[in-house]
């Protein structure tokens, strides 16, 4: 074979070997139905309270694509432009059941209703549950929704748990996360 053709075939094996991977195993991925990644957060989703008067009601959350041996899944929404050196945690909800491929709007509200066994730890505002964005006026901060699929079928925390705590034994467990951000900023 002459040599300006064994270059071109050498590539063109390499990138197989590279793609490979990629095509065996399903993206994992997160979305929020009616919007967009890099959007702004309706008023709707914004926390009631701290300035703001949102109707603080969580976002609707689907997933696909979880890695085989999921044993269960959390969901975290975390403000890392709070201006607090740590951070905002908005959102941690564990132990939901290995089938569960979606949260509607409002489950992590008060009175919202999440699959049986899932626990709420405690937000940086000081109570359980979802506590939507309410940044200091000035630049839009982002809110970072995340799905984690986990190795373990619960976590052994309570309605208690900081965000930090859930954030740890995630890490603990965790097979494999995906991630949506979204944008909320206010001027006054």
């Amino acid at each position: 074979m002459p040599k300006h053709r064994a270059i071109p075939a050498a590539l063109a094996a390499a990138a197989l070997l590279l793609a490979a991977p990629a095509a065996w195993a399903a993206k994992f991925t997160v979305t929020s139905p009616g919007m967009k990644a890099g959007a702004m957060m309706p008023e709707s989703t914004v926390f009631k309270g701290f300035g703001c008067s949102g109707g603080n009601t969580s976002p609707a959350l689907e997933w696909s694509g979880a890695p085989a041996g999921t044993k269960s899944f959390a969901v975290t929404a975390y403000d890392p432009d709070a201006p607090t050196g740590s951070g905002w945690w908005h959102w941690t909800v564990v132990n939901l059941p290995p089938g569960t491929t979606s949260l509607p709007a409002g489950a992590g509200s008060a009175g919202g209703t999440l699959p049986a066994g899932a626990v709420q730890g405690r937000t940086d505002f000081g109570a359980p549950g979802y506590g939507g964005p309410c940044p200091p006026p000035g630049k839009p901060h982002h809110y970072v929704f995340t799905v984690w699929a986990l190795k373990t079928p619960s976590l052994p925390v309570d309605a208690n748990a900081s965000g930090a705590l859930v954030g740890f034994m995630l890490h603990a467990n965790s097979l494999a996360h995906t991630s949506v951000t979204f944008l909320y900023g206010r001027e006054k």
